[in-house]
């Protein structure tokens, strides 16, 4: 293992910290919309059809997938993370007031779709690179601490963003993006002084140099499949599991909230130690392993008791989190320094995707086996499973076969 940079070493513990405190806060606007989709859909615009309120949160992700490759590619070019991170924090803040200020005194749901497709772009250009700066300054963690760290930031944002979304929208559902707003604000301000571009002198590609070298890392093609099918899933839990809980299993809201955080709180506080193991265990096994009892999971979730289900969500969190952390190191690590923030954006990109896929292919699944089965969950649920374990075992084969290596040799990790 090669020793830590001066240049980590020599770095302040806030400046550290920072893109961790950062990517944090960055997850909470985003996550506390959910629990108020319908004050600014369908109870507040009437007569808005069913896709046109689904779509206040596709649009978002839209927005996502632009803003990812830019902010990625235009950062590896110019070698400016930070002040794209800092500009991307603000422009997701003020887009969030504008969306309090539309829903409040606007009578216009084109205009507040606009401004959820930008603030999607500027929310997913923050998070890659707040993701990148982090990689950056490796430290004496090692590659391997450094993502846990950053992987258990942002899941600790999306376990904490949605229950707080929900007891302040439950007093005034603006308050979210107000409160937002104002939290990307405070936090670019927080970026403009305490973020620091690090990594020593990367080289400086063309855009069409870092899109070439890119496509010669092959190997990336891993963490970035494993990124799409993990957030499928995701996209999975957030729609038909909740009605299955709901619906099948007769949970109210509140025990739908708990099988949730069951599943939320473990994922997010294992993240950091899951990537600190991957420093002594093969981070591409760690991911094969896990993905594949993921999917055990998934497939075996629909015939657990009730009484249950919150025990076997708090499981599915354990594997999750060891299958989450080895796939950001390998992302960093397949990037390189010279197209870090590229390939961490392209990784983000493939779980925007997965994420939009999942709620679709659910639904198609459940129509498809609806038509020979009364109860279709049942296979649903085994084939998104398996979906999970069938892309493990092929990486497994693949890297079997020589063609990929099992074990990188991940220098700083």
């Amino acid at each position: 293992m090669a020793a830590p940079s001066t240049a980590s070493d020599g770095i302040a513990p806030v400046r550290t910290l920072a893109p961790l405190l950062l990517l944090f806060g960055l997850m909470l606007p985003v996550t506390g919309m959910v629990p108020v989709l319908s004050e600014f859909t369908a109870q507040r615009f009437a007569g808005l059809s069913q896709f046109a309120s689904h779509f206040f949160m596709s649009i978002n992700m839209i927005g996502a997938l632009l803003g990812a490759p830019i902010a990625g590619l235009l950062s590896d070019r110019l070698g400016r993370r930070k002040a794209f991170a800092v500009a991307a924090l603000a422009l997701n803040g003020l887009t969030l007031l504008g969306i309090a200020l539309a829903y409040r005194h606007i009578d216009s749901y084109a205009l507040l779709l606009s401004l959820r497709l930008i603030e999607g772009f500027a929310h997913m250009s923050a998070l890659s690179l707040l993701m990148a700066l982090g990689a950056d300054h490796v430290g004496r963690g090692g590659l391997g601490g450094r993502m846990g760290a950053i992987g258990a930031a942002i899941s600790l944002g999306v376990a904490t963003g949605a229950p707080l979304g929900g007891v302040i929208g439950g007093i005034d559902p603006a308050w979210v993006p107000l409160g937002g707003g104002l939290l990307s604000l405070a936090l670019a301000g927080l970026g403009a002084i305490a973020l620091q571009d690090g990594g020593g002198a990367r080289p400086r590609l063309a855009i069409g140099e870092i899109l070439a070298t890119l496509r010669t890392r092959r190997a990336l093609a891993i963490p970035l499949a494993f990124s799409f099918a993990d957030r499928l899933t995701v996209g999975f839990i957030v729609s038909t599991l909740s009605f299955y809980l709901g619906l099948t299993l007769g949970f109210d809201a509140r025990a739908i909230g708990g099988a949730m955080a069951a599943f939320l709180i473990p994922f997010s506080l294992l993240t950091w130690p899951a990537g600190h193991l991957s420093r002594h265990w093969d981070p591409l096994l760690m991911m094969v392993a896990g993905s594949v009892l993921y999917g055990i999971f998934l497939g075996v979730l629909v015939f657990v008791p009730p009484d249950w289900v919150v025990g076997t969500m708090a499981a599915g969190g354990v594997i999750a989190a060891l299958m989450y952390a080895p796939s950001l190191v390998l992302a960093a690590h397949y990037g390189g320094e010279d197209c870090r923030a590229s390939a961490l954006a392209a990784f983000n990109m493939a779980g925007s995707l997965g994420f939009a896929a999942g709620p679709l292919i659910s639904s198609l699944l459940l129509a498809f086996y609806g038509q020979f089965s009364a109860n279709p969950n049942a296979p649903v649920f085994i084939t998104i499973g398996a979906i999970e374990v069938v892309l493990a075992l092929a990486v497994l084969f693949i890297a079997r076969r020589g063609r990929l290596r099992a074990h990188p040799a991940l220098e700083s990790r």
